[in-house]
């Protein structure tokens, strides 16, 4: 396999650290343009791997970033919005300047991350900006491929992570939403998956559904983290009303635990209706098997989780 030249945008993020990894074990240059050079610090060793400070958003700065490169993978997304981060800029105008500059600097593989669902008539805010980004993509001349995972978990998510800190701070869990369905895909799997379609030429200009093999309803989730935690908690199941009360205030306080736009995109389960695309050659990774190493009470102590969370494992 030749080494290739590629840009990844949000690689210093969640998904990133892992995929960024996988690509350098692979001998690929990879660039990852960042805001703050501090922030990716974790990739900073990884062989290969070019961490620039940048602006994504500027088209000149963006051609120098281009120049040489074979491919770009775009993994930025946000849940909620803050200041200059919205929505609409994050996922749509981002995309449009992306793949505009793409096509100006002859870099033709593109990888888009968008969502389960993603949809321009979507429920949410969320959903719609990812579904008109997905709308970019596909209009474009590029040879692209887009992935849309479930909720994806791992050592560093902020999905398991944050009901297993919930339930070891609070005496109940109230949960809005609490029927709602996931289908948690392991963010190695989705790793692996793009960094496999980055070579091969039969997943361009596909779309891939990402679950894992088991769907659960939130309470459900929230109830095996408190398990494996060591926090069991009750859960109180909120109705409609008390869920929007609950995802009001939330989303006025700083880390935004939820907003109602997030409640919002709830009201479509995160579910697959299909089998994990064959074409990647892996069965996915059930959410039991790796959870436990992350979430365990001797997980949190242990003295190889810093360099377990620096090497992407």
């Amino acid at each position: 396999m030749a080494s290739q030249r590629v840009v990844v945008v949000g690689g210093g993020g969640f998904v990133g650290r892992h995929l960024v990894a996988r690509l350098s074990a692979a001998g690929h240059v990879v660039v990852v343009p960042t805001r703050r050079r501090e922030s990716a610090k974790h990739l900073i060793l990884l062989p290969t791997v070019e961490v620039v400070e940048a602006d994504v958003f500027d088209r000149t700065v963006l051609a120098g970033l281009l120049a040489g490169a074979t491919a770009v993978i775009n993994l930025v997304g946000i849940l909620n919005e803050s200041g200059r981060a919205t929505f609409a800029r994050s996922h749509i105008e981002l995309v449009r300047t992306l793949t505009a500059a793409c096509v100006a600097a002859g870099v033709r593989r593109f990888l888009q991350m968008s969502a389960l669902h993603a949809d321009p008539a979507g429920p949410s805010r969320y959903q719609r900006s990812k579904g008109e980004a997905e709308i970019i993509v596909k209009a474009s001349p590029l040879a692209w491929t887009i992935f849309r995972p479930s909720v994806i978990f791992g050592p560093e998510d902020s999905f398991l992570n944050l009901f297993a800190q919930l339930s070891r701070l609070l005496p109940v869990v109230a949960l809005a939403s609490a029927d709602a369905r996931f289908q948690p895909v392991y963010v190695g799997d989705v790793a692996h998956c793009m960094a496999h379609a980055l070579t091969d030429e039969a997943t361009q200009g596909q779309s891939y559904d990402l679950c894992g093999p088991t769907a659960y309803t939130l309470r459900d989730l929230v109830r095996y983290v408190g398990q494996v935690s060591g926090a069991v908690r009750p859960i109180i199941p909120l109705g409609p009303r008390l869920s929007r009360l609950q995802a009001t205030a939330l989303e006025m306080l700083p880390g935004t635990l939820m907003s109602r736009d997030n409640l919002a995109s709830m009201t479509r389960d995160s579910v697959c209706d299909c089998a994990f695309p064959e074409v990647f050659g892996i069965a996915p990774t059930a959410l039991e098997a790796i959870a436990p190493d992350y979430l365990a009470p001797a997980a949190r102590h242990s003295p190889y989780d810093a360099y377990r969370a620096g090497s992407g494992r």
